[in-house]
């Protein structure tokens, strides 16, 4: 177990480090971790409604941060170029991000030409049932996502890496709330680039992990 937390901490922390340089970048993930809760509740309550959550809002705010915002030049603060952070990310680099939200954008045009979706569903009878259907198979590629990077770590690295990383996807929005929850303020104070990254002992990530090469 002590090794499995001191695996998670590297995780996190080098994802923070690594990919969370810019304000905007971080106030979109404060925002996508709050829309992440709202899913995680109605799950249990309305999967068709989480699922609409999670991709339409918390997804579509944290991948732009990503994408659009987040520097991608060499990393003066971790000696790091962009290419590498991409070949050593243990999760969904922006490469098999794009396959993923591709798969999403186009899934519901499966609908169009099998309207039982394979035997799932009754043929929608209107827009509303059709939006619920499109839904349902989000929630199902979300948790097939994860699921299927869990099983190639496995593969490719190791069982406690997979397992790790998995744990670490689904208590992200706990995190990213307690980590940037300052960061909307310091982005209206003008502070585009938070200037802690890089700081072994930063005092939202101190009790998180040391820094790690």
């Amino acid at each position: 177990m002590a090794g499995f937390l001191e695996t998670l901490r590297i995780q996190r922390w080098d994802d923070h480090r690594y990919y969370h340089h810019s304000r905007i970048n971080q106030s979109l993930h404060f925002v996508s971790a709050l829309s992440f809760l709202f899913s995680y509740v109605m799950l249990f309550k309305d999967p068709a409604v989480s699922a609409l959550a999670g991709w339409l809002l918390a997804m579509t705010t944290r991948q732009t941060g990503h994408f659009f915002f987040e520097p991608k030049g060499y990393d003066e603060v971790n000696q790091a170029s962009h290419e590498y952070k991409e070949a050593i990310k243990v999760g969904y680099n922006l490469q098999r991000k794009v396959v993923l939200l591709t798969i999403w954008a186009l899934s519901p045009l499966a609908l169009y030409f099998k309207p039982t979706f394979f035997g799932l569903f009754s043929p929608a009878s209107g827009k509303m049932e059709l939006v619920r259907q499109v839904a349902m198979i989000w929630l199902g590629l979300g948790v097939g996502g994860v699921l299927f990077r869990t099983v190639q770590l496995f593969l490719i690295k190791d069982v406690q890496t997979g397992l790790v990383w998995a744990t670490k996807i689904l208590t992200d929005p706990f995190h990213d709330i307690k980590l940037y929850r300052k960061a909307p303020l310091a982005l209206l104070r003008g502070e585009l680039i938070d200037p802690a990254i890089g700081s072994e002992w930063d005092e939202e990530t101190a009790e998180e992990s040391p820094r790690t090469s």
